[in-house]
């Protein structure tokens, strides 16, 4: 039983893939982050190389997979409680320097605690959030003023100033931001939903992996919040990806935002499981 990491996203698709599209809908995260990592290179989501790996059983199996692409956190799929043991000592040897990791509570935490044990770090809780499935779409009612249109490359500098406005309030500012505006522009992977004449909210989603699509980011400017226009946004994003052919449509939300929670609920989306993001200080 051990760990076996690469520098190379085709490789670790490659290897630990049959594992993830096992469950895409627990593993979207890892499937859309090294899918991208493959298609756009390895700087695609900050200026150091990324590091993927899996754990093969003692039966050869690969029963577990990780990434990390600095200066994000490491995200970690299900594993045994070795496993996580193992993965812990194995990077701190190495000398990898982790901002947090994002995966499973249970196994968030087991890797926090043996990070701590190895490095002179402390963890702090950071944000919760829970991963939905939706099950039957349920259009917003009453019907929201406005339509729905897939954003263009006029729509650049706005989509810009939306996706920093967000990673702002979510926390989570990204140095790569115009290039995976850029990158979602190219395969019609934004929308905007258009009210009077002028944008007043939008959705991204990824590319169909393993038969999923995530919806994300979703962001309503604050000052046009509460219309419906985020729900409007979200439900044609999603009714677009079943037409597409997408046998699961998932998002995540932020657990400590009852507003969204309740909202992806009434669009018919049902909760999977909650995560857990620990950050590390030295």
């Amino acid at each position: 039983m051990t760990w076996l990491t690469t520098d190379d996203a085709g490789e670790f698709l490659a290897t630990a893939g049959p594992f993830l599209a096992s469950r895409p809908v627990e593993h979207t995260l890892l499937l859309t982050v090294a899918e991208t990592v493959r298609t756009r290179g390895r700087r695609a989501f900050g200026d150091a190389d990324p590091l993927f790996g899996w754990w093969r059983s003692a039966g050869g199996d690969v029963g577990s997979a990780f990434l990390q692409t600095p200066p994000h956190p490491l995200l970690l799929s299900q594993a045994p409680d070795d496993a996580v043991t193992a993965l812990a000592a194995m990077l701190a040897a190495a000398g990898r320097r982790l901002p947090a990791v994002n995966s499973t509570v249970a196994v968030a935490q087991l890797f926090a605690a043996e990070w701590r044990r190895h490095t002179a770090v402390t963890t702090e809780a950071g944000r919760r959030s829970r991963l939905y499935r939706l099950g039957t779409l349920v259009p917003p009612g009453p019907a929201v003023p406005g339509r729905s249109r897939v954003a263009s490359e006029a729509d650049r500098d706005l989509l810009l100033d939306w996706h920093e406005a967000f990673g702002r309030e979510v926390g989570e500012a990204s140095p790569t931001i115009a290039g995976q505006v850029d990158d979602r522009l190219g395969y019609g992977g934004l929308t905007l939903w258009e009210a009077h004449g002028a944008p007043v909210a939008m959705a991204g989603r990824t590319r169909q992996l393993a038969g999923v699509v995530r919806v994300a980011p979703v962001y309503t400017p604050a000052v046009l919040r509460g219309r419906g226009y985020g729900g409007a946004v979200t439900a044609a994003v999603s009714q677009a990806a079943l037409d597409m052919g997408a046998s699961a449509v998932v998002l995540f939300t932020d657990l400590a935002n009852p507003t969204s929670n309740a909202l992806y609920t009434r669009l018919g989306y049902r909760p999977v499981q909650d995560q857990v993001m620990l950050a590390f200080t030295a």
